[in-house]
């Protein structure tokens, strides 16, 4: 009985490794790839995928489109990347935000990005810069926390939204710097 299970065993490993060299014979991608951006357009994630859109369709000779899906801290598209069929047909664009904060700040995602998501490539890294507008009466960092701190409130700081890498990074700076400044989370 044993020897029977094995033989079976055997041949069925076999027919999946033949059933494997067919897949590894077809030539990919045979029509279009979806790149999901989970930012809205005109930001950086959306520039940065825009490029890799077009750098992997010269290198790959087929058409990767780019798809939008803003909203929830980059968890709306990366949900939708999820939910697509997993036949490499559908990619993700994903960030610090959506993959690693996300699942801290909110309890109910709809995705496990350790269950179903696979990471393939680390496409970019990007520094954080502090800007202000040049109508600010401030040149150097030490002179933005000197006025915030002479105006407690009364200055706002922009983000990509709610539990992004863009506002953890500022709340990091008003808590080193012991300033009260106002988030105003944006939709990408």
């Amino acid at each position: 009985m044993i020897a029977a299970l094995r033989i079976v065993s055997s041949m069925l490993a076999a027919l999946a490794c033949t059933y494997a060299a067919g897949v590894y014979g077809q030539s990919y991608p045979a029509k279009p790839v979806r790149l999901i951006i989970p930012f809205a357009p005109g930001g950086g994630s959306d520039l940065m995928g825009r490029l890799l859109a077009q750098r992997l369709g010269d290198r790959f000779g087929q058409q990767f489109v780019v798809d939008n899906r803003p909203g929830a801290g980059g968890s709306i598209g990366t949900e939708a990347a999820v939910k697509a069929p997993p036949d490499g047909y559908t990619l993700v664009l994903g960030s610090t935000s959506e993959i690693s904060i996300n699942p801290s700040l909110y309890t109910r995602l709809s995705y496990n990005t350790l269950r179903d998501l696979a990471p393939v490539a680390i496409v970019a890294y990007t520094p954080l810069v502090l800007v202000v507008h040049p109508s600010m009466p401030t040149r150097s960092v030490k002179e933005v926390i000197a006025l915030a701190k002479a105006r407690p409130g009364d200055i706002n700081f922009a983000s990509a939204g709610n539990g992004s890498t863009l506002q953890l990074a500022a709340e990091m700076f008003r808590s080193e710097a012991g300033i009260n400044i106002v988030h105003v989370p944006y939709k990408g």
